[in-house]
């Protein structure tokens, strides 16, 4: 027979020896209340009012602030210990990867396609290809008919929008596509699919499907056959209420990564990274002329495909950048989600040392000034705070950072400087 065990003791009993073991009991007061013997119940302190502090969390953002790293980031490349990129870059970069838990082996990228379009002047593939041993990624591949080969290449890296039921499309028009699309593009990007663009100027370009977006997007067990399916006659409505579910869903699925011991921004990031290798393998490009450009999340995982993967020549980032302490108080409710947390990441760099980490690479930043979502003296900070990263590394001519009197849009004038920065660099 199993030996007998002694009762658990008392929750109160319990309390005491452990502070009694702690050494702290003697600094509290007696553990008495109501149920004492002659105990009146502990008197409570009277209600204070709470001092406005104007920011999304209340009364909770003076403890918040206070615990926040707000100058002199200890990994930031400006701080004095480092004197050389090539001092700094390993232990940044190093302490960088080993803060997104995620680190999937390279793999061969199978590609397979799948569909093959003519598109006059340039043809249009429909590719799947690995980026961890058992993941595999959609993605539009546009090459140019009369380029040269081997070709530069653009990872094109789509914006979240709060629109999930597509991705890739959003960079690709295509015949036949939801008339969705022209609004979005209107709105967003000067009425362009930016592929398209980029390719008719000689690119290749690649443009995946993001996790959690387009035919990598959730779907439940019930979801009816539109949602499934997406057809060309889905209503408006019908769209509206895919992406609002998918907006409602976007914590619990972070939350669901985090417990799986991995984040949003490791798989996000190491994905555009194998994609690099999958055009790598691809004979009809030139493997040591390779760009990046994105709008949004996708200027997010261009600035980071840029400081994680030195085979990147040049990269373009758009409406995504900032000094994260100006963010705090008004601004992290629409752009620090669950897609960008990197935990634990700002206690070492800001934003604009992150971005560094591209060094030597160059880097054109754009932003508006009329994008709510980025409190403009923080952009300004983060601005100022690349161009003496570069300007360090004795390399000021290869940072560029510029305001729009625009709001959150990627359009035609910033495409035009994108453009040119691209052909100078890649």
């Amino acid at each position: 027979m199993p030996e007998p065990v002694a009762p658990a003791p008392s929750r109160r009993v319990g309390r005491r020896r452990f502070l009694q073991a702690t050494a702290i009991a003697g600094t509290l007061p007696a553990l008495t209340g109501p149920a004492s013997a002659g105990g009146a119940a502990p008197t409570q302190p009277a209600a204070t009012g709470v001092a406005a502090t104007g920011a999304d969390v209340g009364s909770l953002f003076p403890f918040i602030r206070s615990q926040a790293v707000q100058k002199d980031f200890p990994l930031s490349f400006l701080h004095p210990r480092f004197r050389t990129v090539a001092d700094w870059k390993p232990t940044a970069r190093g302490t960088f990867l080993d803060l997104l838990h995620y680190a999937p082996p390279p793999c061969d990228p199978a590609a397979e396609t799948v569909e093959r379009v003519d598109c006059g002047d340039y043809v249009r593939e429909k590719v799947w290809f690995n980026t961890t041993p058992d993941i595999r990624v959609p993605a539009y591949v546009l090459v140019p008919k009369q380029a040269p080969k081997p070709a530069p290449a653009i990872v094109a890296l789509h914006d979240h929008g709060g629109f999930y039921l597509w991705g890739k499309e959003k960079l690709v028009a295509i015949d036949g596509e939801h008339p969705v699309f022209t609004a979005f593009r209107e709105r967003y990007y000067g009425g362009r699919a930016i592929a398209i663009e980029m390719v008719r100027r000689g690119y290749i370009v690649v443009v995946t499907d993001m996790f959690y977006w387009g035919d990598r997007r959730m779907q439940l067990d019930d979801d009816p056959a539109d949602w499934r399916d997406r057809p060309a006659t889905m209503s408006s409505d019908r769209i509206d209420a895919f992406n609002a579910r998918a907006s409602q869903n976007e914590q619990l699925v972070g939350r669901t990564l985090y417990t799986a011991g991995i984040t949003w921004p490791g798989v996000m990031f190491w994905d555009d990274v194998r994609t690099v290798d999958y055009l790598r393998s691809r004979p009809d490009v030139d493997p040591n002329r390779i760009g990046c450009v994105g709008l949004s999340v996708g200027a997010v995982r261009s600035a980071h495909l840029a400081a994680l993967d030195d085979r990147i020549k040049a990269g373009v980032v758009v409406c995504w950048m900032t000094s994260f302490p100006g963010q705090l108080k008004k601004h992290v409710r629409n752009t620090i989600g669950h897609t960008k947390v990197v935990p634990g990441l700002l206690r070492h760099m800001d934003y604009p040392d992150v971005a560094s980490l591209a060094m030597p690479t160059p880097l054109l930043l754009m932003s508006g000034t009329r994008d709510g979502l980025f409190d403009l003296d923080a952009v300004k900070a983060s601005f100022a705070t690349l161009n003496a990263c570069y300007a360090k590394a004795g390399i000021p001519e290869r940072c560029r950072t510029q305001l729009y009197d625009s709001p959150h849009q990627f359009n035609a004038e910033m495409q035009a400087e994108a453009w040119a920065w691209l052909a100078r660099f890649v």
